[in-house]
């Protein structure tokens, strides 16, 4: 990754993080809101896995380098949207999660999630959040796979590039004869 990648990522990243934090859900959420928080939020799981599902069909496809930047962004992106999917079931629908009441509860649960360390201590009760919890699961494997794949290819390809440098060329070979 350049470093123009770099910046771009962290840029990106810190965007994402700050939208999540200044998102008009949380803990005082009326009966009529949750509705219309709750088709906003499928409208942005819906865009978010059309978006990511291309950049994964990208990444499948292209033959060269890869970027890692992008899938990152996605992969946060994806907490995020999961982060806030939780916190609307979790503030509207009362049950479905055992302590989650923040945003950064929230958060915190969807990066367990991500990492599958599961604490314990914030956890779905609830066959909706269960379900939640299922998507986000299948969503993680989906972009952490692709990002392994891309990462591997990056060091197979680097390591052939050095290979080559290593050995004279056919051209070489046949001018010092």
């Amino acid at each position: 990754m350049g470093r123009r990648e770099i910046t771009r990522t962290v840029v990106s990243v810190g965007l994402v993080l700050a939208a999540y934090y200044l998102a008009p859900y949380g803990e005082h959420v009326t009966a009529g809101d949750a509705w219309l928080r709750g088709g906003l939020l499928a409208l942005a799981i819906v865009v978010l896995v059309v978006l990511v599902g291309r950049r994964v069909e990208h990444e499948v496809r292209t033959e060269g380098p890869s970027r890692t930047g992008p899938l990152l962004v996605a992969l946060v992106a994806g907490v995020v949207i999961f982060a806030l999917a939780d916190l609307v079931v979790a503030t509207t629908m009362p049950g479905q999660f055992e302590d989650l009441r923040t945003k950064t509860d929230a958060l915190y649960f969807s990066l367990t999630t991500l990492t599958t360390v599961g604490y314990g201590d914030v956890h779905a009760e609830g066959q909706v959040a269960r379900a939640l919890v299922v998507a986000q699961l299948v969503f993680d494997v989906v972009v952490l796979a692709t990002a392994a794949r891309n990462l591997v290819g990056a060091a197979r390809r680097h390591r052939a590039a050095e290979e080559s440098l290593d050995r004279p060329s056919e051209s070489r070979r046949d001018a010092r004869r």
